[in-house]
């Protein structure tokens, strides 16, 4: 699974997929709509791979998080990201039982769920390892990074 070209974009409901640099900022197309658009270089945005859940031990990139909730739904969707909290909290100790309960918020648990199906319903969320272990991959951010989806 390769996160690094699908992005959020803080202030900006969805999820996007990197096209190519413009002369102001980025060209990015609409996983929902298809639709490009041009987005500042003043935007705070966010690759999904640079994005990373809290847990008791270490951070756990995003991407495998998304790898067991694959696993967990044997690569169908999963809960509704509107579901109750208890029930999203109960589903993302299943998918990843050691999450931070006191760094990760239900919103961070629905921003997840919400995107992984997203991703999901795209066809661009599947089994495949990182290629390699050793590449830099800069600063990671937390799962509150990106803005909220609306």
């Amino acid at each position: 699974m390769n996160l690094k070209d699908i992005l959020v974009i803080s202030g900006m409901p969805g999820m996007y997929k990197y096209v190519s640099q413009g002369r102001h900022g980025m060209i990015v197309e609409g996983l929902a709509d298809s639709k490009r658009f041009n987005v500042p270089v003043t935007a705070k945005v966010s690759a999904l791979e640079d994005i990373s859940v809290f847990t008791e031990d270490e951070d756990v990139p995003l991407a495998e998080v998304f790898r067991n909730i694959y696993r967990k739904e044997d690569g169908a969707a999963s809960i509704p990201h509107k579901s109750p909290d208890l029930v999203l909290k109960d589903y993302f100790g299943q998918v990843l039982p050691s999450y931070d309960r006191g760094r990760v918020h239900v919103s961070d648990m629905r921003k997840i769920v919400s995107w992984y199906n997203t991703l999901q319903a795209q066809g661009l969320v599947d089994l495949e390892e990182p290629a390699a272990e050793g590449e830099a991959t800069g600063e990671a951010a937390d799962a509150t990074a990106p803005a909220a989806e609306g």
